[in-house]
């Protein structure tokens, strides 16, 4: 038989030890799960240590009912709108183009007709570039910032582009499809597109798309290195008005699709979602 030996008697000062020793290990574990991060921050964390996209700016265009009536004419298809899309931090511009009467030209402008320019109203493929007396050519923008501001061919457009050194984003209006697709225009009408960009796109970034499937089909067989895919991706959820929203109801959209790591995206609100990136990415 193992005889036991009584250890010595625990004193108040031996207890007070143990107690201190016990609340001292609670500690410890308290601090350690303060200082584990929870998952949303590590998203976060991991959001600000992705590279930040490449923002492409965007002119607003009014939503609801008669937007032509409310239209200032914002689109950075001129050489102010540019110069303003650099100003506020682009690295990229959207310029839209369209094709003049029997597509003898390609020029950069929105909008269907010529509403928002001076003279007639008629629309921009019933018109010739240099010849009548309601030519598109003499024409100037009527209202909004860029007021008495030109029309611009693609080439002049693209120059002045790569002069800020920002991308060149070409949206191909759906209303050049019917010329584009007429047997008896389409050769004419599709260098007036194809070859300004081949001559340039060996010293300049330019990239292509619209929103009409047979034009985006076309380009992807004419210009399959330069198509958009998911380059330029929509950001904004705030739909555009005049005069312009707040942009900050846009801040959920924008962190959702920041948390996809996206490589670019377009904006109405240019300044605003450049500012809004600092510190969100690196």
């Amino acid at each position: 038989m193992r005889i036991t030996q009584p250890g010595p008697p625990r004193t108040e000062s031996h207890v007070m030890l143990i107690r201190t020793k016990a609340a001292f290990v609670t500690s410890l574990a308290a601090i350690a799960v303060a200082v584990t991060p929870p998952a949303a921050h590590s998203q976060a964390t991991t959001a600000r240590a992705a590279s930040c996209p490449l923002v492409f700016g965007h002119g607003g265009y009014p939503s609801g009912p008669n937007p032509w009536e409310r239209d200032q004419i914002r689109q950075p298809n001129n050489v102010r709108g540019v110069n303003d899309q650099k100003a506020r931090g682009a690295d990229g511009v959207e310029g839209d183009l369209q094709l003049t009467r029997h597509g003898t030209k390609a020029v950069m402008w929105h909008n269907t007709s010529t509403n928002g320019l001076t003279g007639t109203r008629k629309n921009i493929t019933d018109l010739w570039w240099a010849a009548g007396s309601d030519n598109l050519r003499d024409r100037r923008i009527a209202r909004g910032p860029y007021a008495g501001e030109q029309v611009y061919t693609l080439r002049q457009w693209l120059d002045h582009v790569r002069s800020t050194g920002l991308i060149a984003l070409l949206e191909v209006k759906p209303e050049a499809r019917a010329v584009l697709s007429d047997p008896a225009y389409a050769t004419t009408a599709w260098k007036e597109i194809s070859d300004p960009i081949k001559e340039r796109q060996s010293s300049q970034r330019i990239l292509v798309y619209s929103l009409d499937s047979w034009i985006q089909a076309e380009l992807a067989t004419r210009h399959p290195g330069l198509l958009k895919g998911s380059e330029a991706r929509w950001t904004d959820s705030v739909s555009w008005t005049e005069p312009p929203p707040s942009w900050n109801g846009n801040v959920s959209r924008w962190q959702e699709v920041l948390a996809q790591a996206p490589k670019s995206v377009m904006t109405n609100f240019t300044r605003e979602y450049r500012a809004w990136l600092t510190g969100a990415c690196g």
